[in-house]
């Protein structure tokens, strides 16, 4: 089946990353600008869900669905930026929050007038930093994985000492071991060896791991973090770890300031 807009035809993607499409900060839900066509109403697949989150207290607000013309996207540009900054677009998973604290990474599937919308839109309750010059590729979390406040894994291949953000300046950081290569099933991978770190905490001291990933799971263990090791052998081949397919909606706690 294809679908499309005004200048553009496209077929479908899979439903398997909600982390890409649904961005919950606090009691609002944002359903995201997707950069790629086919992912255009991905967001249809979770109406159902919305609509339950709506009628319990949610707000629920999409933002403005972008016309993704050809010009949306620059091939081969010279200075490596490939979204042009026409109009707001971001994946949700560009995003990681840190309770007042909002990181955004500025690449390949999210531009700088997306991080703008998203601030402007969130107001002053929240700072969003932009995270730029390093992994460009396309999310944030084969980069940055927040395990705790004051404990965070960062990619050492694709974000150096110099290029920490300053939201982890006395933070503790583990710089992740190389990562096992769980293989992929067609003539490419979709996802780097990364999405090995591509794990989520259950809560501040449990985390769910690939279990392929021993040296990661043993740093982890050597912070007191407990881990539940599980089998994903098609990370690479669907694009999507655990964080990836899985939306932490419903919450307990207050919003935190962590600085």
């Amino acid at each position: 089946m294809t679908f499309g807009a005004p200048g553009w035809q496209t077929d479908g993607e899979y439903n398997y990353c909600p982390r890409d499409v649904l961005l919950p900060i606090g009691d609002l839900i944002i359903e995201a600008p997707m950069t790629l066509r086919s992912r255009y109403f991905e967001s249809h697949a979770y109406h159902s869900h919305l609509l339950d989150y709506f009628a319990s207290g949610a707000k629920w607000i999409s933002a403005p669905k972008p016309r993704l013309p050809d010009s949306a996207y620059r091939v081969k540009a010279a200075d490596g930026e490939i979204l042009a900054n026409h109009e707001p677009i971001f994946d949700a998973a560009n995003v990681i929050r840190m309770g007042r604290d909002i990181l955004y990474l500025v690449s390949r599937s999210g531009n700088r007038l997306g991080y703008e919308w998203l601030q402007r839109t969130l107001g002053e309750g929240y700072r969003v930093h932009p995270i730029e010059g390093v992994y460009d590729g396309t999310h944030i979390d084969t980069t940055i994985t927040l395990v705790r406040p004051g404990l965070v894994v960062l990619s050492p291949e694709r974000i150096s000492r110099a290029q920490v953000p300053a939201i982890f300046r006395n933070w503790e950081v583990i710089w992740c071991p190389g990562m096992v290569d769980t293989g992929y099933c067609w003539s490419y991978p979709r996802a780097s060896i990364w999405q090995g770190m591509n794990f989520i905490m259950v809560n501040p001291s449990l985390a769910v791991v690939n279990d392929r990933q021993i040296e990661l799971i043993r740093a982890l263990e050597k912070h007191r973090i407990d881990v539940a090791p599980l089998p994903m052998r098609h990370a690479r081949s669907l694009s999507g770890g655990f964080h990836c397919v899985s939306v932490d909606v419903r919450r307990r706690g207050q919003l935190e300031d962590y600085r």
